[in-house]
């Protein structure tokens, strides 16, 4: 072991954003106002190499097993293997949960003494039995499945002629511990429900309620945001009003800029072509409802920050965040694709109906809960520049991700990064290290499991190695 000796096991903090694009942080380039995950940067290291799945639940089946995804039971999204069942049926790696060949890494911590805690999207299960209760958490509050409203404003789901959302279907994937929740019921799911701000709340909640404050803890904390559709409160919104109005070429240059500046990447990085050029054609209205999309989405990122600072301040505020591993990461690229033509939303013309029976989409009511919005593959060329294509792509703009590590024990830190190729299947591998708890062999809670392919990362943290993987191997 790598380990880096001290008096008190670490307490873990993993934080992940859903479908937040490279660039989108302002430590990774952006104008979008991040000044807590910012700092946390500043007394960390940012990972410029750290690869992810393309899209949604298979990064988080790597993340939790820490080999890959199609051994994990993740092999392609459930929303995708529900269109062909007889193709995926009974295909081992494509359980479309995470299975029971793997040790989860919540399990292997909760049997380690550690107290695990859990508030966001799980997207690893949607039954009792392949719940986060089930796969180790001692605590959560979860929506089991891939999107929801981010105000909980589901009016489509209790049409039963819409099976659009199934399996998405955020009427019955919300859970607490091993209850199951009723999203219309105000004492499960609070009215004034905003997802990024409920689920840090409710994280934080969990942390004050401990009864052991001595004992160590993991605490996961995936968003939901900026998943579409985008949404966010008005006066956030209204802080970014103006500033895209010049277009997603001219954002994408000022953040190729940004990159360079901030020494993320070189001045001859020759950036992938933009996907598809469309401002220009635009009239002024579209391209009014296009910048007003994008404005939206900054302030889904926005607040996805000043969440992450008030869970940050709390443990702060108990003298544990010196002592606490925080990892940040996104899932995937950023979401470039016109939910229209996703094939497994349904069939032809099904979301338009469904959009215009019940949201409102005019410009003024552009990211209320009644709006259901997303930004397209223009500003997705700004949001993972300089990389090519976005989410579900494998390509760089698919799976090169943001990743920030704070842990003071660190000698690579300060603000500093590191462009050595890393994964999301190092992540396991490397907690365990840090906490001083030995991998699962081929035999975890009475099961066979497969090993862990992952890579340790703190002899490179420590600079101790010069890179995260033996290149060699």
């Amino acid at each position: 072991m790598d380990s880096i000796p001290t008096h008190k096991q670490p307490n873990f903090l993993v934080i992940v954003a859903d479908d937040l694009g490279y660039s989108d942080l302002g430590c990774f380039g952006s104008e979008i106002e991040t000044p807590n995950l910012d700092r946390l940067s500043q007394t960390g290291v940012r990972l410029t190499n750290f690869h992810t799945a393309s899209a949604c639940s298979p990064t988080r089946s790597m993340l939790f097993s820490g080999t890959d995804n199609h051994i994990a039971g993740l092999g392609q999204m459930t929303e995708h293997m529900a269109r062909f069942m007889d193709k995926y049926k009974n295909r081992p790696g494509y359980e479309g949960y995470l299975n029971f060949r793997v040790a989860a890494l919540s399990e292997i911590l909760q049997d380690a003494g550690y107290h695990t805690i859990m508030s966001g999207k799980w997207h690893l299960g949607t039954t009792n039995e392949t719940s986060p209760h089930a796969r180790g958490f001692d605590n959560s509050y979860v929506f089991l499945s891939g999107c929801c409203n981010h105000y909980n404003y589901e009016p489509q789901l209790d049409d039963p002629a819409h099976g659009f959302f199934i399996p998405m279907n955020a009427g019955k994937f919300w859970m607490q511990d091993d209850r199951f929740l009723d999203r219309k019921n105000p004492k499960d799911i609070p009215e004034d429900f905003y997802s990024t701000t409920t689920f840090s709340e409710k994280l934080i909640d969990h942390l004050k309620e401990r009864k052991d404050t001595e004992q160590p803890f993991f605490a996961y904390l995936p968003f939901t945001a900026p998943h579409w559709p985008l949404q966010a409160p008005r006066e956030t919104i209204e802080k970014y009003k103006g500033v895209y109005d010049d277009g997603p070429a001219a954002l994408r240059q000022r953040r190729l800029a940004n990159l360079v500046k901030l020494g993320l990447i070189s001045e001859d990085t020759e950036p992938a072509p933009m996907t598809v050029e469309l401002w220009d054609k635009m009239s002024p209205t579209e391209k009014a409802e296009s910048a007003r999309k994008m404005e939206v989405y900054a302030a889904m990122v926005d607040l996805i920050d000043v969440n992450v600072g008030r869970v940050v301040d709390y443990l702060d505020s108990v003298d544990e965040l010196d002592n606490t591993f925080v990892l940040f990461m996104s899932d995937n690229g950023a979401e470039g694709a016109m939910l229209e033509a996703v094939p497994m939303m349904g069939s032809v013309g099904s979301v338009p109906r469904i959009i215009n029976k019940y949201y409102n989409n005019s410009i003024d009511n552009m990211g209320m809960a009644d709006s259901y919005i997303w930004y397209g593959p223009e500003w997705v060329c700004a949001s993972m520049a300089p990389s090519r294509a976005f989410k579900t792509w494998i390509t760089e703009g698919g799976i090169r991700c943001p990743c920030l590590v704070r842990y003071p024990p660190f000698s690579k830190a300060g603000g500093s990064h590191t462009d050595s190729f890393c994964t999301v299947m190092d992540i396991l591998p490397t907690v365990l290290d840090l906490a001083g708890v030995p991998l699962p062999g081929s035999k975890f809670r009475g099961r066979e499991v497969f090993p862990v392919r992952g890579s340790l990362w703190v002899s490179h943290l420590e600079d101790q190695s010069p890179a995260f993987h033996d290149e060699e191997k």
